[in-house]
C-alpha cells in the first residue's frame, strides 16, 4: 500500500488549492461551532451579541455605531439593533462622542466585560485542553498557522 493512499482524506483533499480552500472552511466552521457550544450556559446573548462586545473590549471599549458595524461589516441599522439589545441587557452603554456632537459611542460596561470574559474563559479551556492533546509538532505547526488564518479572515 503506497503512502498516499494511507493518507487522511483531509491530507489528500487539501493536496491542491482548491481542496485546501474546502477542507479549511469546513474545518473552520466546525470548530466555530464546536466553541459556540462551549459558551457559558449562563450567556443568553447571541453570537452576534458576543462579537460586538468583543469588538469593543479589544479596542479599548468604546466605538461609534459606524465603527461597529464596519468591524462586524454588518450594515449600520443591524448594528443599531444590536446594541438596543445589549444596551437593554446592561452590556454596553451610550456615550457623548468626545469631540463630535452628532455621534455617540458605545462603551462596554463591566458587566458586559464580565461576561465576555467568562464566556471567552471557558472556550478558551475547552481549546486549551483539545490543544494539549496534539503533538508539539503538531502544535507549531498551530502557532505558524494562527496568524495566517487572521490575516486571511480579515482581508476583503
Amino acid at each position: 500500500m503506497s503512502y498516499a493512499n494511507d493518507m487522511p482524506t483531509v491530507e489528500k483533499a487539501a493536496r491542491t488549492d482548491g481542496g485546501l480552500a474546502s477542507e479549511l472552511r469546513l474545518s473552520v466552521m466546525r470548530l466555530r461551532r464546536r466553541l459556540a457550544n462551549e459558551r457559558h450556559p449562563d450567556n443568553e446573548l447571541s453570537l452576534n451579541q458576543m462579537a460586538v462586545l468583543g469588538c469593543l473590549f479589544r479596542n479599548g471599549g468604546a466605538l461609534t455605531i459606524g465603527e461597529l458595524a464596519s468591524s462586524e461589516r454588518v450594515q449600520p441599522p443591524s448594528m443599531t439593533r444590536t446594541v438596543n439589545c445589549l444596551e437593554q441587557s446592561g452590556d454596553v452603554e451610550r456615550r457623548p462622542h468626545e469631540t463630535d456632537g452628532r455621534q455617540v459611542v458605545v462603551a462596554i460596561t463591566d458587566t458586559g466585560r464580565a461576561r465576555l470574559l467568562a464566556d471567552r474563559d471557558r472556550r478558551d479551556a475547552w481549546l486549551s485542553q483539545r490543544l494539549r492533546e496534539l503533538t508539539p509538532e503538531e502544535r507549531a505547526v498551530l502557532r505558524k498557522a494562527a496568524p495566517i488564518i487572521e490575516n486571511i479572515a480579515r482581508k476583503d
